[in-house]
């Protein structure tokens, strides 16, 4: 496959869209199952008690690394585009960064202090070289194919939350009920197999994503007439003070709460010297961007200006949408009743054995859809993948079954469950573990994603406002309703029993909210910017949601101030008022972002 236009994808489709779009799909989704599935267990880790295996840390210093690492993991991506667009490529970059990752999660599974630090390091660098770039090969196959853009991205979103839902599911489960190594080590495996799955498939890809050189630049430089705006040294310089400087914060941050005071990078600056430091980068980062957008050709920078405001939204959906693995985990875990008996038991069961096998079989059969358009040509990569799903579906039976037996609904004799390695129960408990709630989100998703990737291809579209203000105002109803749930929780509670029911409802009202902004965000980001810079705005995209992330971070750092002080319910209500400040301004703006869009939807 030698030529590289838009045609040559469309010539073998699946579901109507290339066979290369589902190669990055499964890829995409064994890398969400890892990094989803560790994630949903670093907080409940880091404060478990020593007796069952985890650190003891208080919520505050487990707030605060988190937010650090996912803002880690998301800032990286700047790093991971440059090169991929300078130096070895979109496909070299994603096998780096899979590596890393594999090794990373293998670190995690070790379980000591300094495995667990090595760990995340890994995971950092490894999701910086992965992410930016699999989106930026979706971006080239459909450039000359926008209008199917929205579709492609929902449907490759309905991947990672596939990816997502399962390792959640799986991941979170043998973190909770066996052990926390098996939880971390899982989501190594998996990763592993969806970097061989696509190394083995790359030619599908046709000359996307291969290492630059000088017939490809110059190939990619006249087709792009736009006006030139390289960094002066004093940018670059600028561009390095403040990214040192942020990333500086954003070690320090834990580093100081963690050590009591005693690590603290930025002391000489006072005692507010951490605030100083990432105001300082901020400022001379606004200032410089500010700078850059006057260099550009009007449309150009006008386009430009339309993504860094959507880009401001994002940080602000992600902040308080990134409750789930933190404060609404939280809530799971010690305010919200789990244990079912009765009825109410089995309804459990039988929903929980519904969302495991069904998705199960919808991807499967999307695998076989696969398998008939590319086996001949990537046999073993298709062999790999097949033995993955095996694998998940032995896993996920594995775990039916041991849950029905613990609920004392299946009898299993002691050689049996010896053979399955099932501890033997006396009582019967159905207990729902807490991060069995993360997982409605990807199930909603993979539910949800087909209507909505219709609706945007309807002619019902929304505007590119309406879609932000339609989903904070979404993720305001969400919080709404854990805040009315939590409203009988006095303050200063550590514990409570309050309903289910309440955080089923943030789930779903969330995740429509995810489906109006978060893939609908990518894909105006490769509608609006230049080829040639397309990898670096995703970086630069990202570098919004790393900061929406730390931020989701700080606001859990203070869950337990606020709800000592004034109640649980107060601190959700904060973000839901956050929420609809936001939405009516996105609404607000649609005159003024639609004419900087210039004609793009």
């Amino acid at each position: 496959m030698s030529e590289n236009t838009t045609d040559q994808f469309f010539k073998s489709t699946v579901l109507g869209h290339p066979a290369g779009l589902f190669v990055l799909f499964f890829t995409e989704m064994w890398e969400r199952f890892s990094f989803y599935g560790m994630r949903s267990l670093l907080i409940l880790f880091l404060t478990a008690s020593f007796t069952d295996g985890g650190w003891e840390w208080t919520r505050e210093n487990a707030s605060a690394l988190f937010g650090s690492y996912v803002g880690l993991v998301y800032l990286s991506t700047m790093l991971g585009g440059y090169f991929a667009d300078k130096v070895i490529g979109f496909r070299w970059a994603v096998v780096v960064g899979a590596s890393l990752m594999t090794l990373g999660h293998a670190a995690m599974a070790v379980e000591t202090e300094f495995s667990i630090y090595l760990g995340l390091v890994l995971l950092v660098f490894g999701n910086g070289f992965f992410k930016p770039n699999m989106t930026s090969i979706v971006s080239e196959m459909y450039k000359d194919r926008p209008e199917k853009k929205d579709g492609a991205y929902t449907l490759f979103y309905m991947g990672v939350n596939a990816g997502a839902f399962f390792g959640i599911l799986l991941c979170g489960y043998l973190g909770e009920k066996v052990g926390w190594t098996y939880g971390f080590g899982l989501a190594g495996i998996f990763m592993f197999f969806g970097m061989l799955q696509f190394w083995l498939s790359q030619d599908i890809f046709g000359d996307i994503g291969l290492k630059p050189n000088k017939e490809s630049k110059a190939k990619a430089e006249a087709l792009d007439t736009d006006k030139r705006n390289p960094f002066s040294p004093i940018q670059l310089a600028a561009i390095a003070f403040s990214s040192i400087l942020a990333l500086l914060w954003l070690i320090n941050d834990p580093a100081s709460k963690i050590s009591g005071g005693k690590v603290n990078i930025f002391s000489f600056l006072g005692a507010n010297g951490n605030a100083i430091a990432i105001v300082s980068a901020l400022v001379v980062f606004i200032i410089l961007l500010i700078y850059r957008f006057t260099q550009y050709s009007k449309i150009t920078k006008e386009k430009l200006i339309a993504v860094t405001f959507f880009a401001f939204l994002t940080i602000f959906f992600w902040a308080i949408f990134e409750q789930s693995p933190n404060s609404l985990t939280i809530f799971a875990s010690d305010y919200t009743d789990r244990v079912l008996t009765g009825n109410w038991s089995v309804v459990f069961l039988v929903i929980n054995s519904l969302i495991t096998i069904l998705p199960l079989v919808i991807i499967t059969w999307v695998l076989i859809l696969l398998f008939k358009q590319t086996f001949k040509f990537y046999a073993v990569a298709n062999v790999i993948l097949s033995i993955s799903f095996i694998i998940i579906w032995g896993i996920a039976i594995w775990m039916l079954t041991k849950d029905y037996y613990t609920a004392g609904y299946l009898s299993l004799s002691d050689s049996t469950l010896q053979a399955l390695k099932i501890d033997k129960v006396t009582t019967a408990l159905t207990e729902v573990p807490a991060t069995w709630f993360s997982t409605l989100n990807s199930l909603f998703i993979i539910s949800l994603a087909p209507l909505f990737s219709k609706w945007w291809e309807s002619k019902y579209n929304p505007s590119a406002n309406l879609k932000y203000g339609i989903g904070m105002g979404l993720l305001a109803l969400g919080m709404a309703c854990v805040a009315f749930g939590a409203s009988g929780i006095e303050a200063g509670a550590k514990t409570a029993s309050v309903s289910m029911i309440w955080l089923i409802l943030v789930y779903l009202f969330h995740t429509m909210a995810e489906l109006c902004i978060s893939p609908v965000g990518l894909s105006y980001v490769s509608k609006l910017v230049p080829a040639r810079m397309i990898a670096f705005m995703f970086g630069v995209w990202y570098l919004a949601v790393a900061i929406g992330m730390k931020g989701a971070g700080m606001f859990g750092e203070n869950i337990d101030k606020i709800a000592n002080e004034h109640g649980l319910s107060y601190f959700f209500w904060m973000l839901t008022i956050i929420s609809i400040v936001v939405a009516l301004f996105s609404v607000a703006m649609t005159p003024v972002i639609k004419k900087l869009m210039h004609g793009v939807r």
